[in-house]
């Protein structure tokens, strides 16, 4: 199936504006006046380019105007720097030593290039630096980074989040993860692993107006690093405890200098896994992935270019869901299970974009176009009761068709251009295609009736078809009314069709064909409709300090139950969308020339309609119901500074009351009452502190010296509140020496060896935690 079936896009075609003669102009240099080679973006526009050995560099090809620079350097900080296009004027700019100067951080997750200082909303963002030097391979290890952030692994690789109490608790996601603008629609599409990463942007409360479905909770937006004139080029290795290997190389380079760029970077990580099978004496959940990045972009003209990204990921798991039964067995056996089925776990997820870039005097417009596909299966039948009895399995190998999801999606986009200043705007459309085909069996072997089955040696086969469609229609605008004071103002429109067909039958082993239809064919229908607004008023006090008000929405889609062996859960039952509504306040500043910043905000959160799961067993599907109303509020603090030269320190704090005022649940037939209850997947506190030295040494060594230390506060798995974590702290170490493009690394991650539960379900399954690994790092990079 390839990428072109599903577009067939219709390109506006544009006049391009001819290219000026005019240019802009300047040297960039450190404190003591010697050169510096930068990286030069205009935001905003198609334009970048580098200083070069002598710190010169030339901007040519832009419309007159106002721009704004983002001026870098490895070596150096980063600053912002606004110009008037063309200007005759030679600039001389100064960029600052990383180490006496915090970096200026520009926010995309907006759909526009701004600064993170004139964001009216809390948005933490992590440089490359920051992602190298967190050892951040997977964004299951996301929990503490920003505050009320909190990421959780089921057993099988996936990402479960919760952001402020908003979190996941079905395949479709609460909170929003792009990566190069591609939205992860589902868990199934959902790509892991962190490569060749540029910066990682979390935006915290609904992002409903721009995002639409999806982003009640915030957005996670993953941006890898893009080729261009300059080639640059890793190669990392890193070795640790329980056979842990992770390669990775990349390279990015000019192949028509001003034309064509190309890139390509992957990873292949393996380890033997934490967990022991008592039951063959084997080594359990052992993994390995590849992960492959392709970039290639093409500057059709200065105010063109047209950019093509393909991801491909290949896990494997060999035990998947390394579950103990319960929390009291994890504690006293950490670590060893006892289960009589295992297979190998193959998860293979591709995600693809096409997208074109105009930037011209009156308007920027985005025309992206995507693609994902996803197929995961069992290569045999896994363990269903989590025990050495042979008594439930589950089984869904029935070939390429099924267990396969696919997701096309289109995205038109007009935004005001880089000039504009009193009045900003951004507006657009978007439309997806969703298909899956599901198959899985649940078995009962030869000791079934010791759990209650009537029978043994039986399956039921589970099969569903399902196909969704939507489309949305977004604007948002942000006016100067006055001096320093800003409104922004935005409305979404969504609308989504679900179709759904679903079919239950009888196996009797060892017959190979289904005797007789449980459930006949049934085929079920449903739309929604969302509206997602936003507004804020943003102050600048000065330059350095600022202040909002925002409200917003977000909302979940509805959907329809899926098929379970359970007659009082009826399948294809229609529930609604949900619906978050967030008052957020907030307050940002840099002091002390830029040498400490800091953020607080305050929110509160109501989420109607809320979307109660009750997972099913033994198939462990989820059926959702509306059954309540959630209310989350809290307070965040975020802190930057470098207190001494070499000296760095960063750290966040987040507290969060998630609880739902009413809730009704349905089990065994009677209505349980959960009022005021917490909700879960949500700590109370999360809190990050993170210490760095770095000491010069002669002859170009650099030697660095960093701590990490996160509190992660009481949280429950289950809304009946039986299931909990109590309050736990991980601390990181590590300790490196570099030499100009290389550098080399020890580190050592949960130095305590802290038990604690990293997942759990609500019929009491939990999943352990990473205990303490350590190892070797071995970095190489040149640009």
């Amino acid at each position: 199936m390839s990428f072109f079936r599903y577009f067939l896009p219709i390109w506006i075609v544009f006049l391009i504006f001819p290219a000026f003669s005019q240019e802009f102009s300047g040297t960039v240099k450190n404190e003591t006046g010697d050169p510096v080679q930068a990286r030069i973006r205009v935001l905003n526009t198609e334009t970048e380019t580098r200083s070069n050995a002598d710190g010169m560099f030339v901007i040519s090809g832009l419309l007159p105007g106002e721009y704004l620079l983002h001026i870098s350097s490895p070596t150096t900080g980063s600053l912002e720097y606004p110009i008037r296009f063309p200007d005759t004027v030679q600039h001389e700019i100064i960029l600052k030593d990383k180490s006496v100067t915090l970096e200026t951080v520009t926010v995309s997750a907006v759909k526009q290039e701004t600064l993170q200082r004139d964001f009216p909303g809390s948005v933490t963002i992590l440089s490359a630096r920051d992602v190298t030097r967190l050892r951040l391979w997977n964004t299951t290890d996301f929990t503490a980074l920003a505050p009320n952030l909190f990421t959780g692994n089921p057993g099988d690789n996936r990402t479960v989040t919760s952001i402020r109490g908003i979190t996941s608790t079905s395949y479709d996601p609460a909170v929003a993860t792009y990566i190069d603008g591609v939205n992860q629609f589902g868990l199934d599409t959902y790509i892991s692993e962190l490569i060749d990463v540029e910066r990682i942007e979390f935006l915290r409360g609904p992002q409903g107006t721009l995002y639409g479905r999806g982003a009640m909770g915030g957005v996670i937006s993953i941006i890898t690093k893009e080729p261009s004139n300059k080639t640059r080029g890793f190669a990392e290795a890193h070795l640790g405890n329980y056979g842990w290997q992770r390669y990775s190389a990349g390279i990015s380079t000019p192949v028509v200098k001003n034309k064509l760029y190309a890139g390509v970077s992957a990873v292949y990580q393996s380890h033997n896994g934490f967990f022991t099978n008592e039951y063959n004496h084997s080594s359990f959940d052992v993994q390995q992935t590849i992960t492959a990045n392709y970039n290639l972009k093409y500057q059709l003209g200065k105010h063109w270019s047209l950019r093509a990204n393909f991801k491909q990921n290949h896990h494997r798991n060999n035990g998947a869901f390394p579950l103990h039964s319960s929390k009291e067995e994890a504690m006293e056996q950490p670590y060893r299970l006892n289960q009589d089925a295992v297979a190998k776990m193959i998860d293979n997820t591709l995600n693809g974009s096409l997208s074109f870039h105009y930037s011209g005097k009156q308007f920027h417009f985005v025309s992206q176009s995507t693609f994902q596909t996803n197929q995961r299966y069992y290569d045999g039948a896994i363990d269903g009761d989590f025990s050495p009895l042979d008594a439930v399995s589950i089984y869904n190998d029935y070939g390429g068709k099924w267990n396969r999801t696919t997701v096309p999606a289109q995205e038109f986009r007009f935004s005001s251009p880089a000039t504009a200043k009193r009045l900003k705007w951004v507006a657009g459309s978007y439309l997806f295609f969703q298909e899956g085909f599901v198959k899985q069996a649940v078995k009962y072997g030869g000791d079934a009736l010791l759990i209650g089955a009537p029978d043994t040696d039986f399956s039921v086969i589970n099969t569903s078809k399902f196909r969704s469609a939507g489309g949305a229609l977004f604007g948002q605008v942000t006016w100067v009314l006055i001096e320093k004071l800003e409104l922004t103002a935005g409305l979404r429109y969504d609308l989504e069709y679900k179709r759904q067909s679903v079919l239950s039958e009888y196996q009797k082993d060892p017959d190979p064909e289904p005797l007789f239809a449980l459930r006949s064919d049934t085929t079920g229908k449903a739309d929604f409709t969302a509206f997602s607004p936003k507004a804020g008023l943003l102050y600048h006090i000065n330059e350095t300090s600022s202040g909002y008000a925002t409200y917003s929405r977000g909302f979940r889609p509805g959907g329809l139950t899926q098929l379970s062996n359970d007659p009082s859960q009826p399948p294809l039952y229609a529930f609604d969308p949900e619906y978050s509504d967030n008052l957020e306040v907030g307050f940002r500043s840099s002091l002390l020339k830029n040498q400490l910043s800091f953020h607080v905000a305050l929110f509160y959160t109501m989420v109607l309609n809320a979307q109660v799961p009750t997972l099913i067993l033994p198939e462990a599907i989820t059926i959702t119901r509306n059954a309540g109303k959630l209310i989350s509020k809290g307070v965040e603090l975020e802190l930057a500074a470098l207190p001494f030269k070499q000296v760095e320190i960063r750290g966040n704090f987040g507290y969060t009351d998630a609880r739902y005022p009413s809730l009704t649940l349905s089990q065994n037939d009677q209505a349980v009452e959960l009022d005021n209850h917490r909700q879960l997947f949500t700590p109370r506190v999360t809190s990050l502190l993170v210490l760095q030295y770095t000491q010069p040494l002669k002859h170009a060594f650099v030697a660095t010296l960093r701590g990490e230390w996160k509190y992660v506060g009481d949280h429950f798995f289950d809304l009946a509140n039986q299931i909990s974590q109590e309050a736990y702290n991980l601390l990181n170490v590590r300790a490196g020496i570099g030499y100009r493009q290389f550098e080399s690394a020890i580190w050592v991650r949960n130095l305590a060896d802290t038990r604690f539960i990293d997942y759990a379900y609500d019929f009491g399954a939990v999943h352990l935690g990473a205990p303490r690994t350590y190892g070797l790092s071995l970095i190489f990079h040149f640009d």
